[in-house]
């Protein structure tokens, strides 16, 4: 695999920082157990509604799923893979009969995204994994998505066409051509019916315009234009133009061996089509407006919490580096994911999280054994609820975490196909720290690092949750529906 680029640089193994965390924090914190259910205020509960995916007990590289990401009215769901395959879910219309059952996501389309290449001037191989998936706003009967690996971007369209024409001129049924001089009389071919197909057809590619690997892709507001970002540098696109992007932030300093932080994620306001984030393996992120000037090496804000000296220690800076940050839908706050936390900043206070969430608290006195496995670089997502009143992000052992901001309660819930019934509760897991273990706890000597839930989705109206647990992709729903 291509592992190159400042991310897998910096001070000594410490830092490869630059494939780690953000930040780790007091403020207003939920703990690291779990009761409640987080929802819009009142309590709920979550239960089974599907899981895609093959049962294998060895799973194949390829199908671990890279990416998941609802479309803007949440009927499409679409999934990527290190294999560059994307897979998009569409839901189905309600059944009247069954008035308690919601659409269920069938598979509606799947292609082939990105191919593995090679890269013969720096002699690396171009790995075809989907990094991201980003829809754009639907404007007319196709839909548009872009997904990117490590080096190229490509906007697809997706259509339908259940109609073809018959009755040319000048070609036969079977698509032989005829002899113009046999033709007597002219037709006009008309539509007939035919079985539903859903094309898939790339429309734009971009490419060659990052050195580094691209983390993030970000389509703005205007709907014209999308960010792209690698370890050192962002690049701003416009989605009819492949040919050229404008560099909007370049970190890289002119020698390579004063490189102290790389960019881990970047995205676009909600609402303001000037202005995004981007987030860094320091644990800070920073605010720019494109008004201000061309290249926006000059933040206008710079998010970060003061670190508390006492609990500095060797692994302070990987798990304080930020894996992802994402915006409220109101555009007012945005969330952050470390190694150990999630973190709610409003964008109008820059010197500290107005929450912090502990995700995985128990893990801490483990990070010199997560070190030794690598498991301290994995990259959580984290993701917002429609109504912006909860929060979602993954763990280990299958588990992901739920936070409600309203009633600062939180849970524990576990993607299993042991529970895999239709509409069968989840039950709140607990995770035991040391002492005596209560029947229904799992000691945190057994959970299972190699269960990893990195990428989750949250409909954007409805509590319809996307959980991808390596290869199979598990939809829960609240029970009040």
């Amino acid at each position: 695999m291509a592992g190159e680029g400042p991310a897998r640089g910096g001070a000594g193994r410490g830092s490869r920082a630059g494939a780690a965390r953000g930040p780790d924090a007091p403020g207003v914190s939920a703990g690291a157990g779990g009761g409640g259910c987080p929802a819009g205020g009142n309590d709920l509960q979550w239960c089974f509604s599907q899981v895609k995916g093959a049962i294998d007990e060895d799973v194949a590289e390829a199908d671990i799923i890279s990416t998941v990401e609802f479309n803007y009215s949440g009927d499409l769901l679409a999934t990527g893979d290190k294999g560059g395959r994307v897979v998009i879910f569409q839901r189905e219309q309600e059944n009247k009969g069954r008035p308690h059952s919601r659409g269920e996501y069938n598979v509606y389309s799947t292609f082939q995204s990105h191919e593995p290449e090679f890269d013969y001037l720096k002699s690396l191989e171009i790995e075809e994994k989907i990094n991201k998936i980003r829809w754009l706003p639907q404007q007319n009967a196709a839909h548009f998505l872009l997904s990117t690996n490590d080096k190229t971007i490509k906007l697809w369209k997706i259509s339908e066409r259940d109609k073809r024409a018959e009755g040319y001129n000048l070609k036969d049924e079977d698509g032989r051509l005829r002899d113009p001089f046999r033709i007597t009389a002219l037709r006009v071919p008309i539509l007939k019916p035919m079985d539903l197909m859903v094309e898939a057809s790339p429309r734009r590619i971009f490419a060659n315009a990052h050195t580094y690997h691209i983390n993030s892709i970000s389509v703005n507001s205007d709907h014209e234009t999308y960010l792209s970002a690698d370890d050192l540098r962002i690049n701003l696109w416009h989605l009819e133009i492949t040919d050229r992007s404008f560099n909007i932030v370049d970190i890289k300093p002119v020698n390579m061996e004063e490189l102290t932080e790389v960019i881990t994620a970047a995205e676009f306001h909600p609402h303001q089509c000037n202005v995004f984030v981007y987030s860094s393996s320091k644990g800070t992120i920073r605010l720019c407006d494109m008004r201000s000037s061309a290249l926006c090496d000059r933040h206008a804000k710079f998010f970060e919490e003061p670190e508390d000296p006492s609990s500095r220690s060797f692994f302070s800076e990987i798990i304080s580096s930020i894996s992802d940050v994402k915006f409220s839908h109101s555009g007012r706050y945005m969330m952050t994911r470390d190694y150990l936390s999630v973190k709610v900043w409003d964008l109008n206070m820059e010197s500290r999280p107005v929450e912090t969430h502990q995700v995985h608290e128990y893990l801490r006195s483990k990070l010199c054994s997560l070190y030794e496995n690598d498991c301290i670089f994995d990259k959580f997502e984290c993701c917002w609820s429609g109504s912006d009143s909860a929060i979602m992000t993954g763990s280990y052992n299958n588990f992901f975490r739920m936070f409600d901001r309203n009633t600062r309660r939180d849970v524990t819930l576990e993607a299993s196909r042991e529970n895999s019934k239709p509409r069968a509760s989840l039950k709140p897991r607990k995770v035991c720290t040391g002492g005596k273990r209560k029947k229904d706890e799992i000691s945190v000597d057994s959970l299972d690092f190699n269960k990893k839930i990195l990428h989750t989705a949250w409909h954007p109206a409805e509590n319809i949750i996307a959980v991808a647990a390596t290869n199979n992709l598990y939809i829960f729903q609240d029970k009040l529906n």
